[in-house]
């Protein structure tokens, strides 16, 4: 049987088990929070003074934290393209309905209220500049992005295994930030979507756990190779208006890592934890390219760490057009 048919079948294999995982891993929409739940209600008489709240909380954000705030919004609102990326995958079907593209939908309906509720909150804080954030976002879906996966399962469970963790420790370190600041409604909505990320994580990481369980070999590979070409943030190619693709995510990166939202060591900590959820330590009955594939990941961490020591994180703050509002220059 060829690889491809191989996956197929692994595929069909866990799809069966598709209804228990959308039952213990996602919520439906009548009982899981929603944007309005956090944000003032243009109905009720106290709306302009919530609002106003909002926009003097806002004031103590810091320069940098505003930047990475920005960031993960435009992330978050580039969802189409993450949502037509994962149903392009092999053993996905959006036109047979299966099992596997009614998880895809229902993932991408919780992870839209992200995106939703950060945009109407940076609208109402008055403090950056919503039509440079717009160009960046309609950018981010015009021009793509290449994770490295094709259209591999294998590949794209091990990329959103990790990826789901890494937006996880993002929006929960913005989240204590903004409420070390002050601001204690932005820190509820990004603990609120870091909860969303942690069960996504849980979700992705236990269906390489039982890929290795049918297809250790293939699936040991898959992961090596993500390793090796690294896991790129979705935000990769991000830019701002008049910019080439892909300018900004340095600056952007360096923000998130000076104020220590997201680093080198944590990028380090999920593979040490990646490792250690999937025992990869104790797969044995693999090729011998497995094996050599096996013993490249367990190495890697104490290797990355050894280097991510000797990075210097650049001091100086770059000015981003999509904070600018309001004197924050």
């Amino acid at each position: 049987m060829s690889i491809k048919n191989i996956r197929l079948e692994v595929m069909q294999t866990i799809e069966k088990e598709i209804d228990g995982y959308m039952e213990k891993y996602l919520i439906p929409p009548e009982k899981i929070w929603q944007p309005t739940d956090f944000l003032p209600d243009a109905q009720g008489e106290n709306f302009f003074d919530e609002v106003h709240q909002i926009r003097e909380e806002a004031k103590e954000i810091g320069y940098d934290l505003w930047v990475v705030l920005v960031g993960d919004t435009i992330t978050e609102e580039a969802l189409p393209t993450y949502e037509s990326w994962l149903m392009d995958v092999e053993g996905i079907d959006q036109h047979g309905k299966n099992g596997w593209s009614k998880w895809v939908r229902h993932w991408t309906g919780e992870e839209n209220r992200h995106g939703d509720v950060l945009n109407k909150y940076l609208y109402l804080s008055g403090r950056v500049n919503m039509r440079e954030i717009e160009i960046t976002t309609q950018h981010m879906i015009n021009d793509g992005f290449d994770i490295g996966t094709a259209n591999d399962p294998y590949r794209n469970f091990v990329y959103t295994s990790f990826q789901e963790l890494a937006t996880n420790i993002s929006h929960k370190r913005v989240g204590q930030l903004a409420k070390k600041q002050g601001n204690g409604l932005l820190g509820k909505m990004c603990n609120m979507i870091a909860g969303d990320e942690m069960r996504h994580h849980l979700a992705y990481r236990e269906f390489v756990k039982t890929i290795l369980k049918y297809d250790p070999s293939e699936m040991m590979l898959a992961f090596e190779d993500m390793m090796r070409k690294k896991i790129v943030m979705p935000a990769q190619f991000v830019r701002e208006s008049g910019e080439a693709i892909g300018t900004a995510f340095e600056n952007f990166s360096n923000a998130a890592q000076r104020i220590g939202v997201y680093t080198t060591h944590d990028y380090i900590d999920i593979l040490r934890k990646l490792n250690a959820y999937w025992e990869i330590d104790k797969l044995n009955d693999l090729t011998d390219t497995a094996k050599k594939a096996r013993d490249y990941v367990m190495k890697l961490p104490d290797r990355m760490a050894r280097i991510a020591d000797r990075v210097a994180i650049p001091e100086d703050i770059t000015r981003f057009k999509w904070v600018e509002a309001n004197g924050m220059l």
